[in-house]
Formats: C-alpha cells, structure tokens, sequence
C-alpha cells in the first residue's frame, strides 16, 4: 500500500482494500486506519470466494453406480428355483425345475395324488384349483371306464355267440 492509501478515509479505504491486493510485506509506518485496512481486506477477499465454494458444494459431481447405502441388515444369499407342473384333461401331470436359465428336470411324469399332497401342504389357495382339475379329470377318466367296460360287455356276448 502507498502512503495515500494510509491518510484517506475508511470509506475509500474499504475500497481500495477490495481493488488492491493485501500486501503481506511490513510497512515501516504503521497506523491505525492501516491495521482497520487490513483487518477488513481478508474478509472483503472471503465474501466473493464464499458464494463460488458454496456453488461447488451445492452441485458435486455425480458418481457412477448405485449410491452406498449403510444398512445394518444380513445381506442373505438367495437362489431362484422355478418349478412348473402342468396337468392335462386327461389327468396326466409332468414337473419341470429350472435353477435360474439353466434347466434342472423336464418333462418328469408325476402322479396326480402326489400333485395333489403337494398343492395342499403349500398353500389351502393352490389346493383347490389344483383339486377341481384332478377331480374333472377323474370324473373324466371314470366316464371313458364305463365306456370300454360296455365295449367289453358287447365283445365277450359277441366271443360268447361264436363259440355256441
């Protein structure tokens, strides 16, 4: 700072403190209205820096990737089976078991009781539809048995009028 600076008012002092650089070197006059200069100029210099630091802290650079969440919870390992049982009208079943996209067991004949069990011990909603489609079969299959025991009826009165 020059002497001028020294012997002016505050109000130019402030001033010249936010235009001109604070000079870090010791002046060997030394006065007061210096010392209020000088007091004054870090934190003029603060203010304009302090809304830019802001700015930056306000819009961070996004990171790649899933945001670190700190969970406490037991991170379990999981394994993705899925298991298809398809029943036909004419109550034959078949199971399929797939272990994610590769293929454990296809085209497994089961019976239907043991379809049935099943659909009972894991839920009282699965047993049921499960159960109507066995039952329909059943009725279905009893009905194709009356049938050929007629059939069967017919060809051994026929066997037996060939033999007379």
């Amino acid at each position: 700072m020059t002497v001028d600076a020294l012997t002016r008012t505050d109000a130019v002092s402030e001033e010249a403190a936010t235009e001109a650089p604070v000079d870090s070197t010791p002046q060997a006059e030394t006065t007061s209205e210096n010392t209020e200069a000088k007091t004054e100029a870090p934190e003029a210099s603060e203010t304009p820096e302090a809304p830019a630091e802001e700015a930056a802290a306000e819009s961070p650079k996004p990171k790649r990737g899933r945001p670190k969440v700190a969970t406490t919870a037991k991170k379990t390992r999981t394994v993705e089976l899925t298991l298809t049982v398809t029943g036909t009208a004419d109550g034959e079943w078949q199971a399929e078991l797939k272990n994610g996209a590769k293929w454990v067991a296809k085209g497994l004949e089961i019976p239907a009781a043991a379809v049935s069990r099943a659909a009972k011990e894991l839920h009282a909603d699965l047993s049921g539809p499960i159960d109507e489609v066995i039952n329909a079969a059943r009725e279905l299959q009893a009905a194709k048995v009356a049938q050929l025991e007629a059939e069967l009826e017919k060809a051994k009165l026929a066997l037996a009028e060939l033999d007379a």
